[in-house]
């Protein structure tokens, strides 16, 4: 019964603190992130539970063409949980025509689950199906996690100063 009763008040705590918009995508800045014009502002959006490879990574430009192919210039909506990132951009999940844009991209093999933000076991097990199945980024024997692609990169940036 303590079981049920915390995962109703986690499930009632993520619906009470989310909110929904509407807004067309104008942008895809990368595998995730898109420019969503809400009321005429603009909005950039950074996919949830997730982290695709940068874009001179290897399948970072999939990705982007993915994004692009499944929301650009449509309209959607973006379900947004908890306060916006240190960039000011919004962490939301995308959805067109019912379908979730970041479950999506886990199911191509086109990202990871980014668990240090994220402990959603959904995405989790997506991640693990790509993974077994090699799809998409999971055919390299050896994929770099985007975090650390970028930390490699900062760091090389700082070495070569």
């Amino acid at each position: 019964m303590k079981k049920f009763l915390f995962v109703f008040l986690l499930v009632f705590a993520q619906v009470l603190f989310s909110q929904t918009f509407k807004g067309k995508v104008i942008g895809v800045k990368d595998g995730d992130t898109v420019v969503l014009l809400i009321d005429g502002k603009r909005q950039t959006v950074r996919l949830a539970h997730i982290d695709t490879p940068e874009k001179n990574q290897p399948f970072g430009y999939k990705a982007k063409q993915f994004v692009s192919g499944f929301c650009f210039g449509k309209e959607v909506e973006a379900v947004i949980a908890g306060k916006p990132d240190r960039n000011g951009r919004w962490i939301a999940e995308i959805f067109y025509r019912n379908q979730n844009l970041n479950k999506e991209l886990l199911r191509k093999g086109l990202a990871w689950h980014f668990k240090r933000y994220s402990r959603n076991s959904n995405y989790a097990q997506l991640e693990i199906d790509a993974r077994k199945k090699k799809i998409g980024l999971w055919q390299d024997k050896n994929p770099v996690e985007p975090w650390n692609w970028r930390k490699f990169r900062h760091q090389k940036a700082v070495n070569q100063q």
